[in-house]
């Protein structure tokens, strides 16, 4: 089947390149000043969608995308209730997200993100040289409830003396639908967070954290 497509996608170029328009100046790019606009103007044909071709602007921004304060970190003890530096097992921190978005016409949003993490081993991991975490990506209204969310597990592993590990994990299947046309990324919020217990999600609210690359802390505001 695709040895079929292709041929006839060959048959449609070779035809085309016949055709002459009486034209006989080629800007760069072979492409008249005109055309470009046109071209990013009207609806894109089978073969444009085929082709990757699609060059209309989106039709509006794309949604906000953050990481939420009270899940942005994790600190996981040896010994619950034991807020001491030497009792730190495992850490975790999300330092940055950034996006792409397609969308037009009516086409639901469409977007990849890329989200940087950096993880730690503290002093009591003991021996052990990997961790799994696990963290989410939410879709929501702007500033409501998350309307989707899902969770993904990222397996870090630590070498012999390793304390920090940085990782950026890629998700590309993210779509929005939307209501009509009028409907704009800008009604929506892609937010990142660890997986926490309550008093992991208190820690944090209460602005005390440990850092693996320090070699003795205390936590602040404490």
């Amino acid at each position: 089947m695709k040895l079929q497509v292709l041929a006839a996608l060959a048959a449609m170029v070779a035809l085309s390149s016949c055709q002459t328009s009486g034209r006989t100046v080629e800007l760069p790019g072979g492409v008249m000043p005109e055309d470009e606009r046109a071209a990013q103007q009207r609806e894109p044909n089978f073969v444009d969608r085929m082709l990757g071709n699609d060059r209309r602007p989106n039709v509006g921004p794309c949604p906000l995308m953050g990481v939420l304060y009270d899940n942005a970190r994790l600190v996981q003890f040896a010994q619950p209730g034991v807020e001491r530096y030497a009792n730190v097992a495992w850490t975790g921190e999300m330092q940055g997200i950034r996006g792409l978005c397609r969308y037009v016409g009516e086409d639901p949003i469409r977007m990849s993100i890329e989200v940087d993490m950096a993880f730690g081993r503290g002093p009591a991991a003991a021996e052990e040289e990997r961790r799994t975490y696990r963290y989410w990506v939410a879709v929501a209204r702007r500033g409501r409830a998350p309307i989707a969310k899902e969770y993904f597990d990222v397996d870090v592993r630590f070498a012999r003396g390793e304390s920090v590990v940085t990782r950026t994990e890629e998700i590309n299947t993210i779509e929005i639908p939307r209501a009509n046309a009028e409907i704009s990324g800008e009604n929506f919020e892609i937010l990142v967070g660890f997986e926490l217990t309550p008093e992991q999600v208190q820690f944090n609210r209460d602005g005390r954290r440990f850092r693996v690359n320090a070699p003795e802390a205390t936590p602040s505001g404490t």
